[in-house]
């Protein structure tokens, strides 16, 4: 071992030794902070500026998303030591709502799955979870029904955001893809794979499951069945990966929403979600719009929906760009009340 390589070594351990201090130091400051402040210990407009002035500060080699990734863990250990949070998904374990779950709250946390969106809001409107994250929507196969007609009858807020890329692996308990007789997954996943499956497993069954991680855990039952799911699956069932990302779009990315039951304050860089219905006749569309533009709010998404409530009516979900509480916004929001035959805010959260 050369002089240059044990010194380089004495000086990462010096920097490790005084990273554990440092540490440990904030994790006391927290503990100060959740004495001093009453409710809940999760704010997301804070970590939102925290990572935001991290990654502004940053001047790597560490890419910003693993500056992201390495405090999104500090964070979370120190907040536990305040009290620690029960956070509700679509399960069971290994989906990529369970990876939701770790992206945005880290790993000092208890995760319950759920069987299904439903039970996700039940669990956080009775205060068995504090938060919930439910899948919203999909870049290629588009919005998750459920999840929005949910969000019309819940009392629950909208709390946060994050954008996962899923990345879609197929798995066995061997790499014999000729072997392979049946697939199974969820119809999304199905959708988002086709090309792939049809130049390579064309002549295979496609058999629907409740999840990908229930898919992995059939075929890790079976040796004539795959799973289409993500990596975390194969870890879970102990399965062989046979092909990775085969997915047909390489963006192909799921949002997913924070649900729980509290308003968050201004970040500084935010967004808000909203369901609106009008009066159906000429122009009355245009008269539920029309005050974005006039006060220079910026829509990000606009989707229609059935309302339910009678023939060929619906209701607008629209994703707007800041703050209810910003000014412009509000002003935007109080001619829309006048304007509109229903209006539900959801929330405002930090945009991801």
């Amino acid at each position: 071992m050369t002089e240059q390589l044990i010194q380089l070594r004495n000086e990462i351990d010096a920097i490790d030794d005084e990273l554990l201090r440092l540490i440990n130091t904030r994790a006391r400051l927290a503990q100060q902070v959740g004495q001093q402040k009453s409710g809940t210990v999760y704010r997301p407009e804070r970590e939102s500026q925290i990572f935001s002035r991290l990654q502004q500060a940053n001047t790597g080699p560490l890419r910003n998303e693993h500056i992201v990734r390495l405090f999104t863990e500090i964070i979370s250990l120190c907040r536990a030591l305040e009290e620690p949070l029960v956070v509700a998904y679509l399960g069971p374990q290994g989906t990529f709502s369970e990876e939701a779950v770790t992206k945005r709250f880290g790993g000092a946390v208890t995760s319950v799955p759920c069987s299904s969106i439903d039970d996700i809001f039940r669990k956080v409107e009775s205060g068995t979870a504090d938060y919930g994250v439910v899948p919203v929507e999909n870049s290629t196969e588009g919005a998750v029904g459920r999840t929005m007609d949910l969000l019309l009858q819940t009392p629950l807020k909208v709390c946060g955001e994050l954008q996962l890329p899923v990345h879609q692996c197929l798995m066995a308990q061997h790499a014999d893809l000729t072997a392979i007789r049946k697939i199974y997954s969820h119809p999304q996943s199905f959708a988002q794979c086709q090309m792939w499956l049809n130049e390579n497993l064309a002549a295979a069954d496609r058999i629907n499951a409740a999840s990908n991680a229930d898919a992995a855990r059939q075929a890790a039952a079976d040796s004539s069945a795959a799973a289409i799911a993500g990596k975390k699956a194969a870890e879970v069932f102990g399965l062989e990966i046979c092909a990775a990302n085969i997915e047909d779009n390489p963006n192909n990315t799921t949002r997913f929403l924070v649900v729980g039951q509290q308003e968050v304050a201004p970040s500084g860089r935010d967004k808000t979600s909203l369901a609106m219905a009008t009066h159906n006749r000429p122009g009355s569309v245009y008269d539920l719009l029309a005050p974005f533009a006039q006060y220079r709010v910026s829509m990000t998404r606009l989707e229609s929906r059935p309302s339910r409530a009678s023939l060929w009516e619906y209701i607008f979900f629209t994703d707007i760009e800041g703050h209810q509480e910003d000014e412009n916004v509000a002003k935007a929001l109080q001619v829309l009340r006048d304007n509109a035959t229903f209006l539900k805010v959801f929330g405002s959260y930090p945009a991801a």
